[in-house]
């Protein structure tokens, strides 16, 4: 099968055979499908190209990798939300040292109840509207970096205060204010930290004190053994009851000296320096705990300088 063209323009006729005609209409059917594909398929981007992006700097998170991000300031708000437990745990500790009574919790909705029942109480309110700005990127991750460094301001003053009100209690007698090494602690301090194991933000609720394996561990407060053994993450631990609900835990020891019921004399050696547990070498892990909720141990080391 032959097809004839024939033209004006032409000097004679001109027959096409069946293998062009069959390649023409391959590529007519081949050219949509194409076009489609490249309409469909991303291109290079603008930036690789040297052209100057249309999308905000602050904004280029919100394309890029979202998820990451996303994932990031989760973490952070969670961190945060923590310390913030903390702190509030730390302030009822001080209203009752304190003699005060903690503060009422507010009911929102009873609140707002009252007031809708007399409008005329409520202040008159108004002016021009006058909308804020969204908050970029890098502003967001300052404000966090400031309220981070509020709360751990805020940590440490309770802390110290939390210590004072301590040693004019009744309980100032009892207090464990002696060092319990005869080394300084220099590995590890009490708070927020990266732990070792993990690599993520962690509480540290006591003092990490790095001595040769053997060193004596002392007892930093006269009470009675409450517990002395094996556990997974403090090792080989020893507690002492001080009475009060006042205790101390001596972790990661080698060798423990005294069996729980031993009465023991403030100085007395108890244990030796070891790296058993959840540790990454040989050191002592102090806490100084009072019902059970744990104490910055260093206000209490200042306090027998």
């Amino acid at each position: 099968m032959n097809i004839i063209f024939v033209s004006n323009s032409m000097a004679k006729a001109k027959t096409l055979s069946m293998l062009q005609v069959g390649i023409i209409a391959l590529a007519l059917i081949l050219l949509p499908t194409f076009i489609t594909i490249m309409l469909i398929v991303p291109q290079e981007s603008a930036l690789q190209k040297g052209v100057k992006s249309l999308i905000p700097p602050q904004l280029k998170f919100s394309f890029n990798n979202q998820q990451k991000h996303l994932d990031v300031y989760a973490l952070q708000l969670g961190e945060m939300q923590a310390r913030i437990m903390r702190l509030d745990a730390q302030s009822e500790r001080l209203s009752k040292l304190a003699g005060e009574k903690p503060p009422a919790h507010v009911d929102a909705a009873n609140l707002k109840k009252n007031a809708s029942r007399d409008k005329s109480l409520r202040d008159g309110q108004g002016g021009p509207l006058v909308r804020s700005s969204p908050l970029s990127e890098t502003d967001l991750q300052q404000y966090i970096a400031e309220l981070t460094a509020k709360i751990e301001a805020d940590t440490d003053r309770f802390s110290s205060l939390e210590a004072k009100l301590l040693q004019q209690s009744v309980l100032k007698d009892t207090l464990p204010n002696s060092s319990p090494v005869s080394v300084a602690f220099n590995s590890s301090s009490y708070g927020w930290r990266i732990d070792p194991f993990n690599g993520e933000k962690a509480f540290h609720e006591g003092l990490d004190f790095p001595a040769a394996i053997g060193a004596r561990i002392n007892a930093a407060a006269g009470g009675i053994v409450s517990f002395a053994g094996q556990t997974p993450d403090y090792g080989k631990l020893v507690k002492i009851d001080h009475g009060s609900g006042l205790e101390t835990r001596y972790a990661h020891s080698s060798k423990i000296l005294v069996k729980v019921g031993d009465r023991v004399e403030k100085g007395q050696e108890i244990a030796e320096i070891g790296n058993s547990g959840r540790s990454t070498g040989p050191h002592l892990h102090y806490e100084i705990r009072l019902n059970g909720n744990a104490l910055d141990p260093r206000q209490y080391l200042k306090a027998s300088i």
